[in-house]
């Protein structure tokens, strides 16, 4: 389990296919403090460290992975936000986050107003993908809170820190997001789907 708040932006270093399968080697300030087996958070993406190396780690994403997220357009250079798991009894500063990517989501519009900036993110139609006004929703791993909310479309207001401290402020308009929705709201969606 994760929170979404961002430690470290890390940077892609090194991408091998192998079959279906993507390697990812990257580099972050945490890097000593890694083991294999360890989950970390990629933009959102709970990811398995399968090596260790003395300048980076690996993950490999396998292709259900890279169909739902936007680590297939990631190249070297890449900076992605991570987030190791919240160990028991740690705080919960953000909100429950699987780490389970549920769609992308497409940056339409980007503004400065008054010290932070107003990101306007469009996805899919689907009856779990659902948002609240002042609800919880993750985007590329960072946990915020939805300042307005339609069917297909949200918004999210990002304080200067989070906006220079993740890889928020790398985004331009058409820039791919991934979206993890907040899982009681899924809950929910299902049971009142099976009401019906």
């Amino acid at each position: 389990m994760f929170t979404g708040i961002i430690e470290s932006i890390g940077q892609v270093v090194s991408i091998h296919s192998e079959g279906s399968n993507v390697h990812f080697g990257v580099a972050c300030d945490f890097l000593s403090e890694l083991k294999v087996d360890q989950s970390v958070a990629h933009n959102g993406v709970c990811l398995t460290v399968v090596e260790l190396h003395p300048e980076h780690f690996v993950v490999t994403a396998i292709q259900e992975t890279l169909d739902r997220t936007n680590l297939g357009h990631w190249k070297e250079g890449t900076l992605v936000n991570l987030e190791r798991c919240t160990p028991l009894g740690g705080r919960l500063d953000g909100h429950i986050v699987q780490g389970h990517v549920d769609a992308t989501g497409v940056l339409k519009e980007a503004t400065f107003h008054d010290g932070s900036w107003m990101l306007h993110i469009e996805h899919v139609k689907d009856p779990s993908f659902i948002t609240v006004s002042k609800g919880s929703v993750t985007v590329n791993g960072i946990s915020l809170t939805v300042v307005d909310s339609n069917p297909q479309e949200f918004s999210v207001a990002i304080i200067p820190y989070t906006w220079e401290h993740t890889n928020l402020h790398m985004l331009e308009v058409g820039s791919l997001v991934n979206l993890e929705f907040d899982i009681i709201g899924k809950y929910v969606a299902r049971m009142l789907s099976k009401m019906d």
